[in-house]
């Protein structure tokens, strides 16, 4: 007989999927003040201003190499709303003047096109050295992303010139990774192919989504193919897509993936993929799992180790369970045992390992939940294997949605670098450059108008609290440089590109 605690039993894993109520304050506290701002900016903006006025906002500096910098913002139109709290595009022209000095800001970057979406790269810049800036269109200089909810910083790597005047703001260039360039791969996740409403589940379920303009192809595959383009253009020699293809584990919406990752090259060869919670197997009397039949191939059903040129890439299936996709990752029994296998059979080889939910979730925004991340036992026994394998250096995951980049005291030789969703604001991918002696990881936005439309839109996600979470309260959240031995990676770039 069934025991009255037993009948409950699916209620209660339910409610395992909802923050604690001190998650629950803890989060309170951060956003209601955020949410008071954003009610009298609004207020703000119902006041009259002449016709040729212009707002410049949301300023930041996505990428930062040792020799280039991508600054982005948006010009609009006081006084106007686009019907989410947002003023209207002021399409005109934009350039960033900088130099050595805040004084003598002597070199001056700008666009081919007038834009309200501004994207300027600094080039030619010298490793190690202090950079001083202002984002300027039609004279107005441009004001930072604000990001006091995490006491981030959206533009520089120090607090220099913070304030109400626009800058100058500045930005310390790192060093290379020591050694010579071997290849660069593009790490990108949450797809989510067949989504028509981005932000509906984000931990604040009584805030409205952000839906495309009418008009407007859907926004998952402008993303998609915007960044399959930009890692091209970036120069990646390989790509990985760490989960949520789909929206929802649509044989429609993956086979749709699968036709934009191939313009990235072949499947297999130039890119892999592995499955999210949302490629979850779908139980319509088919018997088929779409996943698998898009994206074939593996080790098992869902996951592989390939050596590509001395280096290991192992992509892990962290939903290979049933679910509603809310609950915690799982690898199963199986799967964990083959992976830890695979590490003991060679430790010291460089392996870069991915797959959608990260081993933890530390300093969010908002509420985290079990769902946030894999199962807390097998994290453990993931991150005991990683100490026993010194060759393991990157583990890359998504499923959070924003760039975060974490070293765990029991495996600290292995950078934990969770990636922005592709098909949301920031909008884009994180290239992993790999050298002999250390790689970078730097983040950049897809490039395409299109994209970039979308990408400002999207920010609006939360009710305007989204850059709080997504971008990286940090420049060294979505960039860093890590110094390793990667020696043994004997490719070359281009190695398997045709």
């Amino acid at each position: 007989m069934r025991c009255c605690f037993s009948a409950h039993l699916p209620a209660l894993a339910a409610l395992s999927a909802f923050p604690g109520p001190c998650e629950v304050l803890r989060s309170g506290a951060r956003l209601a003040p955020a949410l008071l701002r954003t009610a009298s900016a609004a207020m703000q903006r119902a006041r009259s201003h002449h016709p040729d006025d212009l707002t410049a906002v949301n300023l930041e500096l996505v990428t930062l190499t040792e020799d280039t910098a991508v600054i982005t913002w948006y010009t609009g139109i006081p006084g106007t709303d686009d019907g989410l709290g947002h003023p209207l595009p002021a399409i005109t022209e934009g350039e960033v003047v900088y130099g050595t000095h805040p004084s003598r800001l002597n070199r001056t970057s700008s666009e081919g096109r007038p834009t309200a979406h501004h994207q300027v790269e600094l080039t030619d810049l010298e490793p190690g050295q202090t950079y001083y800036y202002q984002a300027r269109s039609r004279g107005v200089a441009a004001t930072p992303t604000p990001l006091h909810l995490v006491r981030g910083n959206a533009v520089g790597t120090s607090t220099f010139g913070f304030g109400p005047g626009g800058g100058p703001y500045s930005f310390t260039t790192p060093q290379p990774p020591p050694g010579r360039l071997l290849l660069s791969v593009a790490l990108c996740n949450d797809l989510h192919l067949g989504e028509t409403t981005a932000g509906l589940v984000g931990g604040l379920p009584l805030l409205r989504g952000v839906v495309q303009q009418p008009g407007r192809a859907p926004y998952p595959e402008i993303m998609s193919r915007a960044l399959v383009e930009e890692a091209r253009r970036r120069g990646a020699d390989l790509l990985l897509a760490g989960g949520d293809i789909s929206a929802g584990g649509a044989a429609h919406d993956l086979r749709e993936a699968r036709r934009i990752l191939d313009g990235f090259g072949t499947h297999g060869r130039d890119y892999f993929v592995v499955r999210g919670n949302h490629d979850r197997f779908r139980n319509d009397g088919a018997g088929d799992d779409a996943f698998h039949n898009s994206f074939p191939g593996g080790d098992g059903p869902g996951y592989f180790a390939r050596d590509l040129g001395g280096l290991r890439i192992i992509g892990l299936d962290t939903y290979v369970k049933t679910g509603n996709g809310a609950d915690a990752g799982g690898l199963g029994p199986d799967q964990l045992a083959w992976f830890r296998a695979r590490l003991r059979d060679a430790p010291d080889q460089p392996t870069l390992v991915f797959g959608h939910h990260p081993l933890t979730v530390r300093d969010s925004v908002f509420p985290v939940t079990r769902g946030q991340c894999l199962d807390r036992r097998q994290a453990r026994s993931i991150l005991d294997a990683y100490a026993s394998a010194p060759g393991v250096f990157l583990h890359h995951a998504g499923h959070t949605h924003r760039n975060k980049r974490t070293v765990l005291t029991r495996a600290p030789h292995v950078t934990q670098q969770e990636v922005a969703a592709a098909k949301e604001y920031p909008g884009g991918f994180t290239l992993l450059r790999i050298h002999s002696g250390g790689y970078a990881l730097n983040h950049y936005k897809a490039g395409d108008p299109a994209a970039r439309q979308w990408s400002e839109r999207s920010r609006r996600v939360a009710a305007g609290l989204w850059p709080h979470h997504a971008l990286g309260r940090s420049v060294t959240d979505r960039n860093s440089v890590t110094s390793h031995d990667l020696s043994g990676v004997t490719a070359s770039r281009g190695v398997n590109r045709t």
